[in-house]
Parts: C-alpha cells; sequence; structure tokens
C-alpha cells in the first residue's frame, strides 16, 4: 500500500510548483487508530518549499489525490489532521483481497523470490577458542543468525560465517593453562598457589600462566588428554595442549550453536591472512601510499589522514599486529568473494577501531558501502533483582548452554530479540522462566498454539474449509483490525531486513497476537451460521500463517498444542 500511495502522490506533487525534484513522501502506521490506517508527513516536509502552511498544502494534496481517481477500493478515505497529516483508510476490498493473499501464500507469506536480491555474507560470533560461549557470544549468535534470516526472506542468498584466530597471545595463554593442570594430574608432587579471583579463592599449579584460564573446562581438556596419554606428554611444547583446548572447545560452541538452530556454512581462520601474507601485502600498499610508517618499534597507520586526532599502531613493537590490519585483509577478501552486502555482528568495543577498517579498506582502492555493521551492546543477567557477575578468564561467568538449560532454547533466542541491538539489555531470568503470559515468548506461542487448538476443535465438528469464503462477513472492528495487522508482515520484514533490527519482527508478532486475543474473545466462530464461521475461521488461519512465518524468522518454535 505504501508503494501504491507514493506513486500517486509523487504524481500529484510533480504538477506542483516548488516541490524538489527528490523530494521522498514518507508513511506511516498512526499510533492511534483514530486517525486512520496510514499516515504521511509530506505537507510538514513541503511547507518551507511551497510557503504554505501545512494544513493548507495537505487540503490541496487530499483534494487533487481523489480528483486524480486514488482507487476508492484501496482507500476509502482521506483526512487532514490539524498539524497537516494525510491521514489514509484502507478500504475493505484491500483488506479482503490481503487476506486472501495471506492464505494462498501460506508458509511463503512474507517471503521474496530466493536469491533475487543477490548474495549476502553476514559474520556472526566470531568468538576465539579460549573457552565456551557465554551470555554475551549468546547475543552476537542469535542477533546475526536471525539478521540472515531476514536476508533469506528478503531475497538474499545468505552465507553465514565464523571468524576466529587460533594463534597469538590468548591462544598460547590458552595452551599454557591446559598445561600446568596437566602436569598437575601427571605429577603427585605439583606445588599449587592460590589466587584471588575478585574474592574467589582459586587453587592453581605453581607454573599455571598469571592471566591463565580458570574456568573448569581447562580442567576438563587436561584430563582427557591425561587419560588418553598418561604422563607421555610431559615433555611436550604448549602447541599441543593449545590444539587439543582448541578441538575440545570448538565441540562445544558448535553444540551450543546448533542447540540454538544455528549452523555455520564456512569457518574463516584469521591465520590464512598470514600464511598467505596478505597482511604483508596490505602493509607494503599503505607504505606505498604513506599510509603507514615505523615509529618506536612498531608500524603505524596513518589514520590522522582521515580526520583522527592521532595515528593508530597497525603492527606492535612486539611484532603482534592489532586488530585492525587482518581485518583490513580479511574484509578485503570478502569484498573479492562477490557479495552484495556484507554483515558484521561486532560488541561495542569496536566502536572506536573498525572505522580505521574501512578507512583502509577504502584507500587501498576497494570499495567499503556494501560493509554493514552491527554494534550490540553487551547483556546483564538479572536474578531476584540483582545483576550476575560474569568474567570469562576469571570463570565467573554464565555459559550459554546454562542459559538455555535454565531457560529453554526458545526463551533464550526470544529474549535476546526482544530489545534493539543498540540497546543494554537486561536479561530477567524469573521473566524467562515463568509459563504466563507475562512471558512475551510465552505469549506469542501461546496465541499459535489457541489458532491450532480452534481449527482441531472446528474438524472434530465436521466444519469444512472452504476456499470460496465470503470475506465481505468480516466487519466487526475486531475482525478488520485483526486483518490490517496481519497484511503488515511483509512490510515489517522488510523493513526489519533493511536496518538488520529484528526486534521490529517481535514486536510486531506480539501486536498480531494481542489483536487476535481481541478478535477471538469478541468473535465467535463455533456456533454462528456457516458462512461468518467460515470467513472468522479463514481469519484464524491467516493469523495462524502470520505468527508460525513470524516465529520462524526469529528462529523459535511454533507448538501447536502447550
Amino acid at each position: 500500500m505504501q508503494d501504491y500511495l507514493k506513486k500517486q502522490l509523487l504524481l500529484v506533487l510533480s504538477e506542483i510548483d516548488g516541490v524538489p525534484d527528490d523530494f521522498e513522501p514518507e508513511f506511516e502506521k498512526p499510533k492511534s487508530a483514530e486517525h486512520g490506517d496510514l499516515s504521511s508527513n509530506a505537507p510538514m516536509k513541503l511547507a518551507r518549499y511551497l510557503r504554505k502552511s501545512p494544513r493548507q498544502i495537505a487540503e490541496d494534496l487530499a483534494a487533487r489525490l481523489q480528483s486524480a481517481g486514488l482507487d476508492t477500493d484501496r482507500i476509502s478515505s482521506i483526512e487532514v489532521a490539524d498539524a497537516g497529516f494525510l491521514n489514509f483508510r484502507y478500504g475493505t476490498g484491500f483488506l479482503y483481497r490481503g487476506l486472501e493473499h495471506i492464505l494462498g501464500a501460506g508458509e511463503d507469506f512474507g517471503r521474496k523470490t530466493p536469491s533475487s536480491s543477490g548474495r549476502a555474507l553476514v559474520e556472526f560470533v566470531s568468538a576465539n577458542p579460549t573457552g565456551p560461549l557465554t551470555v554475551g557470544h549468546g547475543r552476537n549468535a542469535v542477533l546475526g543468525d536471525t539478521v540472515a534470516n531476514l536476508l533469506e526472506w528478503a531475497g538474499y542468498d545468505v552465507t553465514r560465517e565464523y571468524y576466529f584466530n587460533d594463534a597469538g597471545r590468548q591462544m598460547r595463554i590458552l595452551g599454557q593453562s591446559v598445561k600446568a593442570r596437566y602436569e598437575a594430574i601427571a605429577n603427585p608432587d605439583t606445588k599449587f598457589r592460590t589466587i584471588d579471583s575478585d574474592g574467589i579463592e582459586i587453587v592453581v599449579p605453581e607454573s599455571f600462566p598469571e592471566d591463565g584460564y580458570l574456568g573448569d573446562y581447562i580442567k576438563d581438556v587436561a584430563a582427557s588428554l591425561f587419560e588418553k596419554h598418561g604422563d607421555t606428554l610431559l615433555s611436550e611444547s604448549e602447541e599441543i595442549f593449545k590444539s587439543a583446548a582448541e578441538k575440545s572447545i570448538f565441540k562445544e560452541i558448535n553444540a551450543a550453536l546448533k542447540r540454538l538452530g544455528i549452523h555455520m556454512d564456512s569457518f574463516f581462520n584469521e591465520k590464512t591472512l598470514y600464511e598467505n601474507d596478505r597482511v604483508y601485502e596490505i602493509v607494503d600498499l599503505l607504505r606505498e601510499k604513506d599510509l603507514a610508517y615505523d615509529k618506536d618499534g612498531a608500524v603505524w597507520f596513518r589514520t590522522t589522514a582521515f580526520g583522527k586526532e592521532k595515528d593508530t599502531v597497525l603492527i606492535k613493537s612486539t611484532g603482534e599486529p592489532t586488530y585492525r590490519l587482518p581485518d583490513i585483509g580479511y574484509h578485503i577478501d570478502k569484498l573479492e568473494r562477490g557479495y552484495n552486502l556484507i554483515v558484521n555482528v561486532f560488541g561495542a568495543d569496536h566502536i572506536a577501531t573498525f572505522p580505521d577498517v574501512l578507512n583502509g579498506i577504502r584507500a587501498l582502492g576497494y570499495n567499503p558501502d556494501p560493509i554493514d555493521v552491527i554494534i550490540y551492546q553487551f547483556v546483564t543477567l538479572i536474578r531476584n533483582g540483582q545483576p550476575v557477575k560474569m568474567s570469562t578468564r576469571k570463570a565467573q561467568y554464565v555459559t550459554l548452554d546454562e542459559l538455555m538449560d535454565e531457560v529453554s532454547e526458545d526463551v533464550t533466542r526470544f529474549f535476546f530479540l526482544m530489545r534493539s541491538a543498540h540497546t543494554h539489555l537486561e536479561f530477567d531470568l524469573d521473566l524467562a522462566k515463568e509459563a504466563s503470559d507475562t512471558n512475551p515468548v510465552f505469549y506469542l506461542q501461546y496465541a499459535h498454539a489457541r489458532v491450532c487448538s480452534i481449527l482441531r476443535k472446528a474438524e472434530e465438528v465436521g466444519f469444512s474449509f472452504d476456499d470460496d469464503t465470503n470475506f465481505s462477513l468480516l466487519q466487526h472492528e475486531a475482525e478488520t483490525t485483526l486483518i490490517k495487522e496481519l497484511i503488515l508482515f511483509p512490510e515489517v520484514l522488510e523493513k526489519a531486513a533493511a536496518a538488520r533490527e529484528p526486534h521490529r519482527v517481535s514486536n510486531y508478532l506480539r501486536e498480531v497476537a494481542t489483536r487476535f486475543t481481541q478478535f477471538y474473545g469478541q468473535c465467535r466462530i463455533i456456533g454462528e451460521s456457516t458462512d461468518l464461521a467460515s470467513a472468522r475461521m479463514a481469519l484464524a488461519r491467516a493469523s495462524r500463517i502470520v505468527l508460525k512465518n513470524g516465529l520462524t524468522v526469529l528462529g523459535i518454535s511454533a507448538p501447536e498444542r502447550m
């Protein structure tokens, strides 16, 4: 409908002197039904160009649209609000055709033709294999997977990619941590020391590294190695312990992702960028462009050339690269693979660094426009009204598996998607475990299950679903309000995909569930005349389609019984 009204309004505006050639009318659903079904603030935006009051412009545009032969089957009326808004009301013919389209499309309602939009790469999770996935990784994982779902529904051929680094300081410390635990198992005479971790005393072997990983998973890897090899690994370097830990941790990571319904299509190891000399080529090219230089034993990126106050280190004096260098190489690799859209899901700690990556890509002659970045804020678990402390290295954390064990996979996914990625998320464990309407995911699933129950009862009393349904009998306010909500689904998906904001879908589904509950409470189905019952049953079936498709996009199950 927005596309239709936009086209009609632009035709009218083309006949008015003073309207900018690039003027784009905007439409939105009013917060109050009193203001119609769709509203435009175009008259207010045009006031400074036409030098008239917004109301005068609105009245003129309304008259012109009606004279131009606006399809009354689609739009029953145009109203002018005092402030100068144009408010449109849908025609019943449009609503009934929309309902018919939902029923005809079924599980494909809202879905665009596969691969019609091109190829997209979504990189998410990307946790180095130094420990199990935690709650923070969980938000990243669910956001990335749901954005990938949205892009698939928007017509993209999507690749889900996991980027990781199994080299560097963190991985060395991981190997040293496992080796120290292994030595303690293999050698009964091992001496121990006690360290304080935020008030918690932890006993570790004397050889344990200062910044070592304290989680029990380190002990498990060490015990597994000893069970398999005995004490034969005592003279081995930390490399074998690092490799064993990486393999074990990745197995856990993949299992946790599988529980959430997430499957990665590809894995990219940062080490590849060094093995094929990509990072060194980048440094050489930046030097040629006078964008890289040596100072104090380090290699610097001349970011002041892009407006920053200070230049930035690319390679530390120790020889280790900073995040920016391999990431420039990684994103050039993505661009060279020919994706139309490249989406990255990053934590808030990337806000300051990623602009340097984009500048580096551009400086090397690549177009970074296909690259989009989702920056998500961190998660705080709340239990009994109090935050739960978490620190991965200090072994004070809640793993993603533990969270799913406590509240279920569906609830975990939904709670991560309830809020915009740009806002801090407080994950209320007490609410998440509620098996009532106060739990938002339970509320949606119960609405779907209720529709399924209605359909089962209808079949039990011998009701037949006739394709020749008289939708014009649906005239109750609760019925038309529900139809208006249901037909918005494709538009909601399209906007959520374009903005990379899955929470729009969860918010929309709550509104659908509310409208269905109102319809169900006010409009009886069984016991009405056959024609009216058939029409209302069709509306219930359409509600089920939208609820199920929406939950599918979110990666959440749609139970038929609860």
